[in-house]
């Protein structure tokens, strides 16, 4: 037996009865129909196996149990949240134990004074950013699936979200952790202290480690005073490029908005033909941009005059909260909308320096007309990460591949520009091969020697990164 291979059929028996030898029997899933609704996440092209069992622990001493089973049987486990993901690092392999921590959902606490909240993994973004608000406080991540997605897969994939630009991404915010480890046994990192340099930042190595480390099971959370209510400006622009001029010279200019992102034409269609919200159709970019100051009126005013010194032909900004709120869901139903335009999407999230934002939609569209394929193109400008959307027919053989071939193209082409194939997705199975190119061989030897220390067996979410 390999150190990944799953047991054989014979003794699945075993397993299950090994599992419920410390959970409880609603905990243990082996309806085949039922597990199999557990296989993978929401990405494209991404192989995903059968697994043999899926999990629902409730607490962190059942968590143990099952590690210390998968150990001793050699078992594979996938750890899983919501399965919002989109490449498929939550995907199960054949005969795995599906480790799905969406039970594990209590927010345990929340102080005002040290600005902290204390969180199972399971607990939703949107409930946990609603509760800390409730004592005046604020959760900034804010991924586009936040009324969906988990803390602990946010952790996983190191989330970001509409608000990075001004407040960062997922990483910032976690503290410290409660990790269970291959082997059953349970390990803290990090602190709940303001500040705190003891040893290796272990904490920040489980970010982003997709759970091929270890499985988190709590989580320390720094928190923010609650802003003031974020008004928004839209500009239209008569060219992307024109956006993109504006969105630099904003930055340069030390402005710090809390948004500031772009939809392209394509996008804007999409959205007025799923939605009917009236924006421009004949804008070529519209570029959104917000500040939650107490007085945003100045900023906003400043803002608005970078954009026509960009060459934007109109800039409107919004009259209150309600109006701010509207262009902002137009904003979040991008991916949606551009998933009708024909049935099934590729959605990229290659994260250029923002000199070269300009560069790579121009890329994109040349893309675009090469493999005769729409592609829309949404942006956290404010931060160069990008998601260009392709949008393809699934049923159609050819269509499908020239639109792996043109997600190929597009990382390819952000890395020519300086960039990073992934600024908030994580690689899972549909990156591994584009991590390696970016890293380089020297950078795949020091990754795979950490998860060697962690996960000797390799049990952990196996076949994902590298």
């Amino acid at each position: 037996m390999s150190r990944i291979q799953a047991p054989p059929d014979e003794a699945q028996g075993n397993l299950t009865d090994r599992l419920l030898a410390g959970l409880p029997a609603e905990a243990v899933l082996t309806d085949p129909d039922v597990t199999a609704s557990y296989a993978h996440d929401m990405a494209s092209f991404c192989p995903a196996g059968t697994p043999a069992v899926v999990v629902l622990p409730r607490t962190v001493e059942q968590v143990q149990h099952i590690m210390r089973t998968a150990t001793e049987l050699r078992v594979p486990v996938v750890p899983q949240g919501a399965r919002t993901g989109l490449s498929g690092g939550a995907n199960a392999t054949d005969g795995c134990i599906v480790l799905s921590l969406t039970k594990m959902d209590r927010i345990l606490e929340i102080s005002p004074v040290d600005r902290i909240a204390v969180v199972e993994p399971g607990v939703v973004n949107a409930a946990l950013s609603r509760a800390v608000g409730e004592h005046g406080l604020y959760y900034p991540p804010d991924p586009s699936s936040w009324e969906m997605c988990t803390i602990g897969g946010n952790i996983g994939t190191a989330s970001g979200g509409l608000c990075c630009v001004k407040y960062g991404v997922t990483a910032e915010y976690v503290l410290g952790l409660d990790v269970v480890l291959a082997d059953g046994r349970l390990m803290s990192t990090g602190r709940r202290t303001a500040k705190g340099v003891a040893g290796y930042d272990l904490t920040r190595l489980f970010v982003g480690s997709e759970g091929s480390l270890g499985i988190v099971v709590r989580a320390v959370l720094g928190l923010r005073p609650k802003p003031p209510q974020q008004l928004v400006l839209a500009a239209e622009f008569a060219s992307a490029a024109d956006a993109c001029d504006a969105v630099c010279r904003i930055m340069a200019g030390g402005h710090v908005p809390s948004l500031l992102e772009l939809m392209d034409r394509t996008t804007v269609k999409a959205v007025n033909d799923l939605a009917h919200m009236g924006l421009p159709e004949t804008t070529e970019a519209l570029l959104l941009a917000a500040f939650d100051t107490p007085d945003p009126a100045p900023d906003l005013a400043a803002l608005g005059a970078l954009c026509e010194a960009a060459g934007a032909t109109q800039v409107v900004p919004a009259d209150d909260a309600a109006e701010s709120e509207l262009l902002l869901q137009a904003r979040r139903l991008s991916l949606t909308a551009l998933e009708a335009v024909r049935g099934t999407t590729m959605i990229d999230d290659v994260c250029v320096p923002r000199s070269r934002l300009g560069d790579l939609i121009e890329g994109v569209e040349r893309i675009a007309e090469k493999y005769r394929l729409t592609i829309g193109v949404v942006a956290h400008a404010g931060d160069g990460n990008t998601h260009p959307t392709v949008c393809f027919d699934a049923q159609d053989p050819d269509e499908g591949r020239r639109a792996r071939e043109s997600f190929d193209e597009i990382m390819a082409l952000g890395l020519e520009l300086g960039g990073t194939i992934t600024g908030e997705h994580g690689v899972g199975v549909l990156k591994k091969e584009w991590l390696a190119r970016e890293i380089g061989p020297v950078g795949v030897e020091m990754q795979r020697s950490i998860k060697q220390v962690f996960d000797p067996l390799g049990i952990l979410n196996p076949g994902k990164l590298f």
